[in-house]
């Protein structure tokens, strides 16, 4: 099946090119598109040039995927792996490894706008978050510490407005599918004078394909920006998201291949998922402010700063969690320009981050959904802060050069409150320690650039790893550390409506952080050997045709993403198991996303894609595996023009056309062999969206 894949794909890619350079254009052909920038390194860049693996998502390409999940769109993404256990419950890893992970994101840093959306204990709501109300994500992957702190994995930008829309607008639209899905949104963006301002509100609940998998959120995004003067200007970010949703739990191979619908089973001596009313509410408050300030034409400064606030409650099988959240902090940074010169250009950046997180976490017995005797309550006061600084330079307006470092402080306090009843603080600090990125790329041609960086990774243990499920503050856990080597290159055509971007990298960990399971389901987390991690990752787009007015197909475009990932564990032991050269738990070997985006005379559109994704191994011992799938969905609109101002959207959509059996968010070396978290067979939804 790969190299049947592999095979299509080069003689594709083949043809495609050739085409690309014989085909005859009109002047609508050859309109350019809007040039590819990011914003993650700073200050703006074309995404020809930045000499590292970014991805970026704008708002036409989260607007073919679905709206109710970061899922399907996160992993058209090559080197990306996003996983939903159950609706509502993400997992997600940049060239990585999900083994950290029960649930939730951790070893990412994100990012909205300016504002770490990480907390300073490493963990990250991105289920919080509505994707409807994001304009665009920017996504740089392999460990990138230099300028955003503690990370071995990556860093996600999400940006609450959509940049190249600066007009007013309001916008409100409706969804409904199977297993009870229902989402609706609001957004208003209002531009008048040097001010913008962008609401969006919405409303989501889905009961799910399995027992127990209902969820819903509420969510409100506020974002203005003022230009006070100049370039000078002032944003104010907000978010409350109210999310609450049941966890089915997980299923034997024998429970998944009989009934996958069903919950997690009771036992003779543990009650299942629906005895003890399992799930997750999440309270979420954030809000902060970003200033933007030009002393002059060569210095500017940037500065935010935020605070968020976060309930959070968890009744699980073994018991009941409680956590409540204050996080604070801010960012600052300097750009110094250097004066344009007609072979040299640079810029210098120096900056802070500072975060506190103060976190009450109690555990008690779980009654069927309602809390029952205190077992353990701690406090635990986290600080991460780092200074860092950047130089870039463009030399000769061919070779770009980028040298950044950063120091970085990590440390905690904790004092348990019960059954000890401790009336001081212990402290437990981390090394400081240094990151530096080193990264060229070089102009060959107009249109073909070679890229190369090194870079060390430094990614701390989180909250919830230093005080796991099992009550017990494990002081003896270790950062993971290790050094990524990539080299890649892109190429384009001259109306850049083709790009191709390939990267191969080696990223080498040590000290690898991994989750262990108690018998009793309680979980702890080791230091346990290193990882090699060799892969290659390739990203293909082009416009077939492009805005043809004359023919049937007005507009054609291809895409493909195809990540290999050749991950193992080495000098990995565990008690008496010894699992060095062992596939990476949860990784699969390859995966190929592959679309057709089809627009039709009237204002017809149709958006296919196509996911391979090869087994995956579910325990470390590499001795059960899940199986290869294929996921295919489509997604048909309509969208005329009614008046002058209006805009209509209808549309109908199915996922999963072709009824696999899979699971997207397996659990990982689980007590009892129940690894599988069974995903939605076929299904469909239809709605609307009324733009004027």
């Amino acid at each position: 099946m790969i190299k049947l894949y592999l095979s299509c794909f080069l003689i594709l890619v083949t043809t495609i090119s050739a085409n690309a350079q014989g085909k005859k254009t009109t002047a609508k052909d050859t309109t350019h598109l809007k040039t590819v920038t990011v914003k993650g390194y700073l200050s703006d860049q074309p995404i020809l040039s930045v000499p590292a693996s970014v991805s970026v998502l704008g708002a036409a390409q989260l607007k073919l995927q679905p709206d109710n999940s970061f899922v399907t769109a996160l992993n058209t993404v090559p080197g990306i792996r996003a996983e939903e256990r159950s609706p509502g419950s993400y997992r997600l890893s940049i060239r990585g490894s999900l083994l950290r992970s029960p649930f939730g994101v951790r070893d990412v840093k994100i990012y909205f706008d300016e504002i770490p959306l990480t907390d300073a204990g490493g963990n990250t709501y991105l289920n919080a978050i509505d994707i409807g109300s994001i304009g665009g994500i920017e996504i740089l992957k392999g460990p990138d510490g230099s300028l955003f702190g503690a990370n071995s994995g990556g860093v996600v930008r999400l940006s609450p407005i959509n940049r190249y829309n600066d007009s007013s607008y309001l916008s409100a639209g409706i969804n409904t599918g199977s297993y009870g899905l229902f989402h609706e949104k609001i957004a208003l963006q209002q531009s008048k004078g040097g001010n913008l301002l962008n609401i969006n509100q919405s409303f989501q609940t889905y009961h799910g394909y399995r027992q127990n998998s209902d969820t819903h959120r509420n969510y409100i995004q506020l974002a203005d920006k003022w230009n006070y003067s100049g370039k000078n200007e002032l944003r104010f970010l907000g978010l409350y998201s109210n999310l609450a949703y049941q966890t089915p739990g997980g299923l034997n191979l024998a429970q998944f291949t009989a009934n996958p619908s069903e919950a997690r089973q009771p036992t003779p001596t543990i009650p299942g998922a629906i005895q003890q009313h399992i799930g997750i509410t999440t309270k979420m408050y954030l809000g902060g402010l970003v200033n933007e300030y030009h002393f002059s034409n060569r210095i500017r400064n940037v500065l935010s700063i935020f605070g968020d606030h976060v309930d959070f409650a968890n009744p699980f099988i073994t018991n009941y969690e409680q956590r409540s959240e204050n996080t604070y902090g801010f960012r600052t940074y300097f750009e110094l320009a250097g004066t344009p010169k007609e072979n040299l250009n640079w810029k210098v950046n120096l900056g802070v981050e500072w975060q506190q997180t103060n976190s009450q976490i109690s555990n008690y017995g779980n009654n069927k959904g309602v809390k029952d005797t205190t077992q353990s309550s701690d406090n635990i006061h986290t600080n991460q802060h780092f200074i860092f600084g950047r130089y870039s330079a463009d030399i000769f307006k061919r070779l770009h050069a980028e040298a950044a470092l950063s120091l970085n402080w990590y440390g905690y306090d904790f004092k348990n409150i019960y059954p000890l009843n401790q009336s001081n603080f212990t402290n437990r600090n981390f090394t400081p320690q240094l990151m530096p990125r080193l990264a060229l790329s070089y102009q060959l041609t107009n249109n073909f650039i070679w890229r190369a960086s090194v870079s060390r990774g430094y990614s701390t243990p989180t909250t919830a790893e230093v005080r796991p499920t099992d009550n017990i503050i494990n002081t003896s856990l270790q950062a993971q550390t290790g050094w990524n080597y990539e080299t890649g290159f892109r190429l384009r055509n001259q109306d850049e409506t083709l790009l191709l971007d390939a990267s191969v990298f080696y990223y080498r960990i040590n000290n690898a952080i991994v989750r262990r399971l108690n018998p009793d389901e309680t979980d702890h987390y080791i230091n346990a050997g290193g990882t090699n991690q060799p892969g290659f990752e390739l990203s293909f787009t082009d416009w077939l045709i492009r805005q043809n007015s004359t023919h049937f197909i007005r507009g054609l475009q291809f895409n493909e993403a195809y990540t290999y990932s050749g991950f193992t564990f080495r000098d990995y032991t565990v008690a008496t198991g010894n699992y060095s050269g062992n596939r990476l738990t949860g990784v699969p070997r390859h995966v190929f996303v592959s679309s057709l985006q089809l627009k039709f005379p009237a204002n017809f559109s149709l958006f296919v894609q196509h996911n391979y994704t090869s087994k995956i191994s579910l325990n470390d011992a590499a001795t059960v595996y899940a199986a290869h799938y294929n996921l295919l969905q489509a997604r048909a609109s309509w969208q005329p023009l009614i008046g002058r101002k209006t805009r209509l959207e209808i549309f109908a959509a199915a996922d999963n056309i072709l009824n696999e059996k899979y699971s997207l968010g397996n659990d990982l070396n689980a007590v009892g062999n129940r690894y599988y978290n069974a995903s939605p067979l076929r299904n469909y939804n239809v709605g609307m969206t009324v733009r004027l």
